[in-house]
């Protein structure tokens, strides 16, 4: 129940670093802080269940592969590949679930199923979005426990640089399906 309570804010969070990694790349970086404090506040509901989900993925990965590589040897191929194939899912998958959440009023079913199609439709760019992210996270394990001794500023520019290397490849696609800036240049030019 515990970790329930803890993994609740994590959707929101990464709908509104989603939303403030996007708002870069479309070049309107206004005041960072405080659009990811108001995203925050919007989006924690509906992303809590998504925010859970890939919280619960993400423990299950550290036992998994804690077991595979210092367990008792008794793991075969099939694990490693039920691993694999599962962080590619899941890493191709999640970011455009918690974009949508970021810029559209969907239900979750219906955003998990866009998320869906969306990675499907465009696997090569989310593919390549998913290795892009993954590959700061891998530089850091690889280089342990040297990494440790920059963690600090590791976890200060390695979540934000994987952010920013997964969304420079995946927004375009989502951008073209959902329209998202034509609709905030039309709402803009309203006010």
């Amino acid at each position: 129940m515990i970790a329930v309570a803890a993994a609740f804010p994590i959707g929101g969070a990464y709908s509104a670093c989603a939303f403030c990694v996007t708002k870069m790349l479309r070049d309107e970086p206004r005041d960072l802080r405080y659009d990811f404090a108001r995203k925050l506040r919007e989006n924690i509901k509906a992303a809590a269940l998504p925010g859970i989900m890939v919280a619960a993925f993400v423990y299950t990965q550290i036992f998994m592969w804690g077991f595979i590589l210092f367990g008792d040897g008794g793991t075969g191929v099939g694990w490693v590949a039920v691993g694999l194939v599962s962080l590619l899912i899941v890493g191709m998958t999640a970011p455009y679930v918690f974009l949508q959440i970021a810029y559209l009023d969907l239900s979750v079913p219906q955003v998990l199923r866009n998320s869906a199609l969306i990675t499907l439709a465009n696997a090569p760019r989310s593919f390549m979005g998913m290795l892009a992210g993954a590959s700061v996270w891998l530089a850091f394990i690889l280089f342990l426990p040297g990494s440790l001794i920059f963690a600090p500023l590791i976890f200060l520019f390695a979540l934000p640089l994987s952010w920013l290397s997964v969304f420079m490849w995946i927004w375009p696609p989502v951008d073209k399906q959902f329209a998202i800036d034509e609709t905030l240049r039309k709402r803009r030019s309203e006010n």
